[in-house]
């Protein structure tokens, strides 16, 4: 399976080298991003109609991140040379067999004489210097190391994730670090909480085939991994892209700064000793990283408590992930009372939830049929939705189908789920900036309640004396407390956090030390919500729109 682009994007040195001096040329400021306004001055050139252009660029940038990279330079220049000679562009592009390597590149109208008097200027200004100047790096990736928050400009931002960075240090920070949101709830975001790649969490009992399936879709075993019948995967296991394969113990992986996992660190050593990052080179994780999960306990074993908080875990890792795949296994079918835990866990992310019948050519057509029925039922009960979840039906490793036991109506029925999963699983980092966004503002909205939680109990402290006695009753009867923020913000009521972890976290602290209401900090959220994200999308949508 491969995620993202398909043979588009490859061509010769030759060319790549006509390309490089014409990304460098379009790219204005120099940050190694053509934007929107820098894109329709260079595609102009090309003398192809407005439609072509906005298709050219839909296809280009089809992460939406707001910009082209080198990479989509290359193949937005690609597509304008096909729309020149009169092929229709469509998205099947990304995915067709045509030879790209040998598309030549389009004809630009005038480029030549502009590229011969920049060479000419440069030259006359600085002997020495090189055309090609060095790609700088963006201002963003300074952000987050700054000591003191400044207003960033609006011309260092030239994404979509740029700028959800700048509003996030500017606005919503200073109401988490003013409400200690990251003490209840979640860390404060980091750079690389931005910038990290999509991600696609494993959960399942054990031996229902998650690290099967990761290696079904990589078609090579990841360093590390251990595929057996009994409990083999002992750990939390990111598979991402590196340069070499090798494996990054917990502890080293949580405090490197390009990383994002530095909030794993709030789960102790106990954990960080059962977690680890697994590097390999492979072009589908240049666009997906995978995590790998312990099997789920079931039975006796759920009497031997884990030494970290693996729901918590879990939990953690949904709020960060894309997508959150459930396997089952035909002959385990049950949901004990820890793999209930963790589904609990995943409350609020039912969007990202997909549940796989993984190993599904093990049974007969009418067994698969009556298996099918009961794992829903069993479902039905745990996630409390009345919508109905998406099953995928299986067998997802490198085996052949087992024919005798399915009949031809199983294999054809396997092939077809088969793709739609897989087409799922495509679709993700074309969502990811999409993604970003909507975890983005369910973030803001989890703050505001959180502020507006904390500020409410500080209000409901008395002034001189029994302020201990306050202080219990307010955490003993937190849901009515809960309530009546409710009702005086009007707020709705399935945004709130659980009420028994937010008692748990409370009982640490003295409420006296609680800030009070801020409306400033507060209108600055709702204005972020209403007007920034808003016009932050219409100035990175597609130029041609």
């Amino acid at each position: 399976m491969e995620i993202g682009q398909g043979r588009i994007g490859s061509c010769s040195k030759e060319h790549e080298k006509i390309y490089q001096e014409w990304f460098n040329f379009a790219d204005s400021d120099s940050d190694g991003r053509i934007t929107g306004t820098d894109a329709t001055k260079f595609f102009a050139m090309s003398n192809l109609s407005r439609p072509d252009l906005k298709q050219v660029w839909a296809i280009a940038d089809s992460k939406r991140q707001g910009y082209l990279g080198f990479k989509e330079f290359i193949i937005a220049m690609q597509l304008v040379s096909l729309a020149q000679v009169g092929r229709e562009i469509t998205f099947d592009l990304l995915n067709s067999d045509d030879d790209f390597e040998n598309v030549k590149p389009p004809v630009m109208d005038g480029l030549d004489i502009l590229l011969a008097k920049k060479k000419h200027s440069s030259k006359s200004s600085d002997p020495d210097t090189n055309d090609s100047s060095p790609v700088q790096p963006s201002i963003a990736a300074q952000w987050f190391s700054s000591k003191s928050v400044k207003k960033v400009p609006l011309s260092s931002v030239t994404s979509i994730i740029d700028g959800l960075k700048r509003l996030y240090l500017q606005k919503l920070k200073p109401l988490e670090v003013t409400y200690r949101f990251n003490d209840f709830v979640s860390p404060l975001l980091t750079n690389s909480d931005f910038d990290a790649k999509p991600m696609v969490m494993l959960l399942g009992q054990y031996s229902t085939g998650k690290t099967t399936f990761i290696k079904h879709l990589l078609k090579r075993t990841y360093p590390g991994a251990h595929i057996g019948p009994e409990p083999t995967t002992d750990r939390f296991v990111v598979v991402m892209s590196g340069p070499d394969e090798r494996s990054i113990p917990g502890n080293t992986v949580a405090v490197q700064a390009d990383m994002p996992f530095n909030g794993l660190t709030t789960f102790g050593t106990a954990f960080l000793s059962k977690f680890e990052c697994s590097q390999m080179p492979h072009p589908l994780l240049e666009h997906v990283t995978f995590v790998d999960t312990p099997g789920v306990l079931s039975g006796e074993k759920q009497r031997t408590q884990r030494a970290y908080d693996f729901t918590g875990v879990t939990s953690w890792f949904a709020a960060k992930c894309d997508l959150i795949l459930l396997l089952f296994d035909p002959h385990k079918l049950d949901v004990s009372d820890e793999f209930k835990r963790v589904i609990y866990s995943l409350r609020g992310h039912d969007d990202k939830i997909r549940v796989v019948l993984n190993k599904s050519d093990q049974i007969d057509t009418q067994q698969l049929m009556r298996v099918y029925g009961a794992l829903m039922w069993s479902l039905g009960k745990v996630l409390n939705t009345p919508e109905v979840v998406r099953v995928y039906i299986g067998s997802f490793n490198d085996k052949p189908v087992n024919d005798n036991a399915t009949g031809p109506i199983g294999k054809e029925l396997f092939e077809k789920e088969q793709e739609d999963l897989l087409s799922d699983l495509k679709d993700i980092p074309k969502k990811a900036c999409d993604r970003r966004i909507n975890e983005f503002v369910k973030r803001a909205r989890a703050v505001k309640i959180h502020a507006y939680i904390i500020s409410h109990l500080r209000k409901e402290m008395p002034a001189m004396m029994g302020k201990a006695k306050t202080q219990q009753r307010l955490i003993d009867n937190l849901e009515d407390e809960f309530a009546k923020v409710q009702r005086e913000f009007h707020l709705p009521r399935g945004d709130f956090p659980n009420v028994e972890h937010f008692k748990e976290v409370l009982s640490g602290y003295n409420f006296d030390k609680f800030e009070k209401l801020k409306p400033k900090m507060i209108q600055a959220v709702d204005d972020m919500l209403a007007y920034d994200i808003p016009e932050l999308l219409k100035n990175f949508r597609n130029p041609y729109d």
